[in-house]
């Protein structure tokens, strides 16, 4: 399976340019011309690499790095932007993107640039075929086919309970609040309340054969949220 790119940018002849280029390279690439519809397939679409501008419609590239960041503190970004723009840089790299290219750039360069984001991914485990299966326990998640099981018994789950989950096993062993939860896995525009994060965890646990009150993988975290456990 090739790696996945990501590529946000609303400039035409740029992104036919990536989509061709990086195609040839081997990647398999998934693109969005405005800021909200990349966040979307940055949290379905688990890519490996993000590229995006930072001027977009709908939502600024930055503020597309914020929402990542949150939700994936490992995932390679690289940022671009217009020529001159200075600021732009340091508050890209300030809010954890991984490196930076001007525009106009040279493609060769960008490249190069992806492919080194990629090596230091791969060195740390993080892209290739493992990374569609996740696994915890019995818990088993193929994040391609979107299929979910617990001891080889397939689960029947809803699109958002698959994201929650996934979202969970692939984040486990940190707190999050109802609120990262909901902005991680519904986005910000969602108008819900901590009650239906905490419904669809109470449904989780049906599906994985969780108790309550002894959970082994989805823990109450009192006055915070959910930890998951691998």
């Amino acid at each position: 399976m090739s790696e996945r790119i990501l590529v946000i940018e609303d400039d035409p002849s740029i992104l036919r340019g990536l989509q061709l280029n990086l195609g040839m390279e081997g990647y398999t690439v998934r693109s969005a011309v405005d800021g909200e519809t990349g966040l979307q397939l940055a949290r379905t679409e688990h890519p490996d690499l993000v590229v995006v501008d930072v001027m977009l419609p709908r939502m600024g590239g930055l503020d597309v790095l914020r929402e990542i960041r949150q939700a994936d503190p490992d995932l390679p970004v690289l940022i671009l932007s217009a020529k001159g723009q200075e600021s732009d840089k340091v508050a890209g790299l300030q809010l954890g993107a991984d490196d930076y290219m001007v525009k106009p750039f040279g493609l060769k360069e960008l490249l190069a640039r992806i492919d080194a984001l990629l090596r230091r991914r791969r060195a740390r485990g993080q892209t290739g075929p493992d990374k569609a299966v996740k696994r915890a326990g019995e818990i088993e998640l193929d994040l391609d086919a979107r299929r979910a099981a617990v001891a080889g018994r397939a689960l029947e789950l809803t699109s958002r309970e698959f994201d929650l989950l996934a979202f969970f096993v692939s984040h486990p062993d940190r707190v999050y609040s109802r609120e990262q939860l909901m902005e991680s896995v519904w986005g910000s525009r969602y108008f819900g309340t901590a009650r239906t994060v905490d419904n669809f965890v109470a449904r989780l646990r049906a599906h994985i054969g969780d108790d309550a009150e002894r959970p082994r993988h989805l823990e109450t975290v009192r006055g915070i949220g959910y930890r998951f456990n691998a």
